[in-house]
């Protein structure tokens, strides 16, 4: 039967470049000249560290990322940035969120969306994607553009595509 797996995952390779692009242009930037802004990976906790003098400093670096990101082709909604928080030295720190995997609810959100269009698949949710079988590879292609066209607050991606 054929079936494929939908997952969310992140491309640090991708990303990596990314931070990379945004560093050389914050340097490049006359309004961030001797200030202090600075972007941090911490791949373990699946985080993006900020800081900035101020708050319109951190808006402009969280843009600049974005973009660099977006030139990446890592869509934006692989990131979730948390509130700003003040640091001992007076500055701000931002916390952004990486989705990498799907967390449960969204995976058994991802199954209900699936289960209530009433096409003849069945959805099973294992570990951080979530299987989908049918008999016929037009189905799948059917859940594809379902789970394309909702929003589920992250990318996905359909991988293991198997005809067998």
């Amino acid at each position: 039967m054929p079936s494929f797996d939908v997952v969310s995952r992140m491309n640090y390779a991708e990303l990596d470049n990314a931070i990379n692009n945004a560093k050389k242009a914050i340097a490049q930037r006359f309004d961030f000249r001797g200030a202090t802004a600075e972007i941090e990976l911490d791949r373990k906790e699946k985080l993006l560290k900020l800081v900035a003098d101020d708050a319109t400093k951190m808006r402009g670096l969280l843009e600049m990322l974005t973009s660099a990101v977006i030139r990446r082709g890592i869509e934006p909604k692989a990131m979730t940035p948390g509130d700003f928080e003040a640091t001992a030295l007076g500055k701000l720190k931002c916390a952004v969120k990486l989705h990498d995997g799907l967390e449960q609810d969204a995976a058994k959100a991802i199954s209900k969306a699936i289960k209530e269009s009433k096409m003849k698949v069945q959805a099973s949710i294992q570990g951080e994607e979530v299987r989908v079988t049918a008999k016929q590879i037009d189905d799948l292609q059917a859940v594809m553009k379902l789970l394309t066209a909702a929003d589920f607050g992250m990318p996905l991606q359909y991988v293991n595509m198997r005809n067998s």
